[in-house]
């Protein structure tokens, strides 16, 4: 789906009504915005996690040496806890 919305003179832009029942999105919600090479990407919180969760996954899949449990064993075995 596209939609055009206007930009105010303060920077401000409205998402129509049903977008935000469609996302999930209520007043005083945070949305996160992405700027990429075709252009901007607006996500909710929970698909920016989601995004940032598949992103970490495609470069630590299948090496254990990459876990937060490895990462905190050797930050114990350095500091001789």
């Amino acid at each position: 789906m596209t939609v055009q919305v206007s930009i105010t003179p303060t920077g401000q832009m409205c998402l129509p009504a049903d977008i935000r029942r469609k996302m999930g999105l209520a007043e005083g919600g945070q949305v996160w915005l992405e700027e990429t090479e075709d252009g901007l990407v607006l996500r909710t919180s929970a698909q920016a996690v989601a995004h940032a969760q598949a992103l970490a996954k495609r470069f630590t899949d299948g090496k254990p040496e990459a876990s937060v449990d490895a990462f905190l064993a050797g930050r114990r075995a350095a500091s001789g806890e």
